[in-house]
């Protein structure tokens, strides 16, 4: 019997490329009226990268899934790989909203973005029920645990914000596309679950065991919901001080971090570094569009927003050239190393 290919290690969680990219496309479409059309350009060709990319990481899923089928079966039985499987539907739907954004509402790309967005939808929609439904499950207790390591604790961690809180991206391109009602729907479903993912997050971290040290970059996700939330918001023209208010947490999200980014990046690069990308993206965003409902030109605010959006591309470019190099000396594609996770 021949040895595993590097494929039969392409978790879902690799779509977070896609979602990365895709951020970085909206950052700099917001970008246009501070930078001009060349923001838009940049917005343009990300934007196709990221659907090229999509491409490759679909075409190599179903291949895995057809050779490897016990591989795809032990990621959605993982504590923590299951929650990924929603990084496909969250990777449809924020290549609908790029689509849209660069013009794709109307025209005759507009069917073909219409159908990636209820794919997405309705993909995330699922995940989110599925997921959820895991905490509904008979717990089961691996053989030589103690209580204090069983039960659904090792599968609480930032990543479960994809798949439970991931609803709230639906409005971005849901309501430009006319689909105001079940859009605003899925978004009730994630603000409305939010916080109390983070609350168990929080609860176990201070109460159960840190995250493996792989995952560290994972925090970072705690970012995006307030970021998106308030860009949603934004969109449905709610008042000025709703926006701020979600900016502000965003930002305090960003600060609160930040200090795990010292011993993330001490770790051996892996594709949870990618974690970095879509909320510093999405906190970008938001503050770039804070700059236009202010009429802040010029000011502060500006100046952060440019100064953001040099940062994110500048990680994303890093994450790009890590993947690269990591696909190239086989460290990425590889088995995944047992996490020796320390209780209290």
């Amino acid at each position: 019997m021949s040895s595993p290919t590097p494929l039969k290690f392409l978790m879902p969680g690799w779509f977070s490329l896609v979602m990365g990219l895709c951020g970085l496309s909206l950052a700099w479409h917001r970008a246009q009226p501070v930078l001009g059309d060349m923001a838009n350009g940049i917005a343009l060709v990300t934007g196709v990268l990221a659907l090229g990319v999509f491409g490759v990481l679909l075409v190599a899923s179903l291949l895995r899934a057809s050779r490897y089928p016990a591989a795809l079966a032990d990621d959605l039985k993982h504590p923590v790989r299951h929650a990924f499987v929603a990084a496909f539907p969250v990777s449809l739907l924020l290549l609908a909203t790029v689509g849209v954004a660069l013009g794709g509402a109307e025209g005759g790309l507009s069917l073909f973005w219409r159908a990636i967005w209820w794919a997405g939808s309705l993909g995330q929609f699922w995940a989110t029920v599925w997921v959820l439904g895991r905490w509904l499950s008979p717990i089961v207790t691996a053989p030589g645990q103690g209580p204090g390591n069983t039960g659904l604790w090792p599968a609480v961690t930032p990543v479960l914000l994809i798949p439970v809180v991931g609803n709230v991206i639906a409005p971005l391109a849901g309501l430009p596309l006319g689909y105001t009602g079940w859009a605003s729907a899925q978004f009730g479903i994630g603000a409305f679950l939010w916080p109390v993912v983070i609350a168990l997050i929080l609860v176990r971290r201070i109460a159960h065991s840190p995250l493996p040290d792989r995952l560290l970059p994972a925090w970072f996700i705690v970012v995006a919901p307030p970021a998106v939330i308030g860009l949603v918001l934004a969109q449905m023209q709610a008042p000025l001080v709703a926006v701020q208010a979600l900016w502000g947490l965003a930002l305090f999200f960003v600060l609160w971090v930040l200090p795990v980014l010292k011993r993330a990046i001490a770790q051996p690069f892996g594709v949870a570094f990618w974690a970095l990308s879509f909320p510093l993206a999405a906190f970008t965003t938001l503050t770039l569009r804070l700059v236009e409902l202010q009429g802040a030109t010029g000011g502060a605010l500006q100046m952060a927003g440019v100064l953001l959006l040099a940062a994110t591309s500048m990680v994303v470019l890093w994450l790009g050239f890590a993947t690269v190099k990591g696909l190239r000396d086989s460290s990425l594609l590889a088995p995944e190393p047992v996490a020796n996770i320390v209780v209290g």
